[in-house]
């Protein structure tokens, strides 16, 4: 038999709502009190205040299909704060992110706009955004040619101040295939791979406008022993276990090799390559890191 319960406003009271209460203080905004555009002496300045692990949807562009995409970002949005501020307004970077991505897409140079504005806003002298996001792109198979889509790990780092301008910061996250050469030189027949995974991170001369995402796939990919793919047939595999069999790489030569591609950049200003090896052979990985600056 049905029970008959008593009615929604009744069933909160019983689990504990109660009446608001008559309030004392104001709720017209111009009537309530800013305590962060209080002046006075708050010892220090702070050079970075804000808000982090920021969600929000994204439209990128490609040299790679597909050109245009929806990708779920993550933000960290930051300003300078001086020292006679309590604080910074923090709604208005949200609000400010919500605005701008409405009508822009996310490129580094339209992050360098959207750093300034937040400065400007938060009538700062500087500002800094962080973001990161999957990128997704079209793989084709070597021999079968048949399509999947594969994926790296984007971050922009974009610095504005007012004195010295923009400093452009970009990574790239992407998995591909190493074959040990110690094996393969040892072993009467076959030798061990892994999946390694490069991180590259380059400071970027502003000036030059560019794909940064697939130019930075593009050095880890064509140093690496083989490619990655989503979709592989019996052709396919064949393909890949020769190509990574002709191009054996210890995790040393796989970052002096991406180094030599970001080096020969002359949009590159510095730049730093890691590579982590998840070993098939053993339970730790083998790791490496080079850094350059110009």
């Amino acid at each position: 038999m049905k029970r008959s319960l008593p009615p929604k406003a009744e069933r909160h009271r019983h689990f504990g709502t109660v009446d608001p209460i008559i309030g004392t203080k104001p709720t017209d905004k111009e009537k309530m009190p800013d305590l962060q555009n209080k002046p006075a002496d708050f010892y220090f300045p702070i050079q970075q205040v804000g808000i982090s692990d920021v969600k929000y949807p994204v439209m990128i562009e490609s040299e790679l299909a597909p050109t245009t995409q929806t990708t779920t970002a993550t933000f960290a949005l930051t300003t300078s704060l001086d020292q006679d501020f309590k604080g910074i307004n923090m709604s208005r970077l949200t609000e400010q992110l919500h605005l701008f991505f409405q009508s822009h897409l996310l490129t580094d140079q339209t992050l360098r706009e959207f750093t300034a504005i937040l400065a400007r806003e938060m009538k700062q002298k500087a500002a800094h955004v962080r973001v990161t996001f999957p990128w997704f792109f079209t793989k084709t198979s070597p021999a079968m040619q048949k399509e999947g889509m594969a994926h790296a790990n984007i971050t922009y780092d974009v610095t504005f101040d007012e004195d010295k301008g923009y400093t452009s910061v970009i990574t790239l996250t992407g998995a591909v295939t190493t074959l040990c050469p110690c094996s393969k030189e040892i072993s009467e027949y076959s030798a061990h791979n892994q999946r390694s995974f490069v991180t590259m991170t380059v400071t970027v001369d502003e000036r030059y406008e560019a794909d940064w995402k697939a130019i930075l796939l593009e050095a880890a990919e064509s140093n690496a022993s083989s490619i990655l793919y989503p979709v592989l047939k019996r052709p396919d595999e064949k393909s890949v276990t020769e190509r990574a069999y002709e191009n054996p790489r210890f995790v040393e030569d796989l970052v002096r090799l991406v180094a030599a591609d970001l080096y020969e950049n002359e949009a590159v200003r510095s730049f730093e390559v890691q590579c982590r090896n998840e070993e098939s052979i053993h339970q730790h990985d083998a790791i490496a890191k080079l850094s350059f600056s110009k």
